[in-house]
């Protein structure tokens, strides 16, 4: 019998939503399965992310449920659509964090992050995500550093989406990311002229956290804020060395919001990280 694959971080955040939303309603799992005609079982997988639901057991269950938020119970029925993004042709040869990253960008309807060691991915260049993924202890294969590398780089086309509406995408980085010379002088160099490039598009905001601010919050993670179709639905990842997390309490995408709001007070205008990015690019 084939084993079933994985959930992906989509397909357990909505089963953790539809969760949140029995238990605020004060049902029982045998209440759920009742009304969908299933077993416990069965209701506990789609509350897990592992089995699929449809649009009208969702709603179902909101009607049920009492749920009145007919934007949030929406956005749980886009949620529920199985079709297969571009990321999907990569299960199997790529750790799954990489491509619920990819995932999470895609559906989100606002981007934010904050990088203290590397240039955004979303604004990295190949050769640039190269010399990261090559540096990597313990060493990976080179044929999957190379597949990291394409998939990195394919991940920048959210950039470029025009449906449902474009993207904003708001990066903060430190400046030692900007000096620090993953792949070499030239590689930098290049990849800080394109990093002056890419925030001259009309729906990306790079701001740079000079030296001179001191400490910040949030130092030794990368942390990426995805907003979601609904506030409800917002969600962080944070990658560190052991790996990504997924986050979304209300208390952790609290915090996070505060971190953001503190780097766009203490971060230089576009225009003054775009001539300091320049500044460092004529240095190399």
């Amino acid at each position: 019998m084939p084993t079933r694959p994985a959930p992906t971080e989509r397909q357990k955040r909505l089963g953790a939503e539809l969760r949140r939303m029995r238990l605020a309603a004060g049902r029982t799992t045998e209440y759920a399965a009742g009304l969908l005609g299933l077993d416990r079982t069965k209701v506990s997988n789609m509350e897990a992310g592992v089995r699929a639901t449809s649009p009208e057991r969702i709603r179902l269950l909101a009607s049920n449920y009492e749920c009145a938020d007919e934007a949030y119970v929406e956005a749980l029925v886009t949620m529920a659509d199985t079709r297969r993004g571009w990321w999907q042709q990569y299960r199997g040869a790529l750790p799954q964090g990489l491509l619920d990253v990819a995932e999470l960008e895609w559906f989100a309807t606002r981007l934010r992050s904050y990088q203290s060691v590397h240039v955004p991915g979303l604004l990295q260049l190949g050769e640039y995500a190269r010399a990261i993924f090559a540096a990597a202890l313990p060493p990976l294969p080179r044929s999957e550093v190379e597949l990291r590398v394409v998939q990195r780089v394919r991940r920048q086309q959210v950039l470029d989406r025009e449906q449902p509406q474009p993207l904003d995408y708001v990066a903060y980085v430190h400046e030692w990311a900007l000096r620090m010379q993953f792949g070499g002088r030239r590689v930098m160099r290049e990849q800080l002229l394109h990093l002056c490039e890419a925030s001259d598009r009309p729906h990306v905001d790079l701001r740079v956290l000079p030296v001179e601010a001191g400490a910040f919050p949030g130092a030794g993670h990368a942390v990426l804020y995805a907003h979601g179709a609904v506030p409800q639905l917002d969600t962080v990842h944070l990658d560190s060395a052991h790996g990504g997390e997924f986050t979304h309490s209300e208390s952790q995408l609290a915090k996070y919001r505060a971190h953001m709001d503190w780097w766009h007070t203490h971060t230089l205008t576009t225009k003054e990280s775009r001539d300091l990015i320049h500044s460092i690019a004529r240095q190399l």
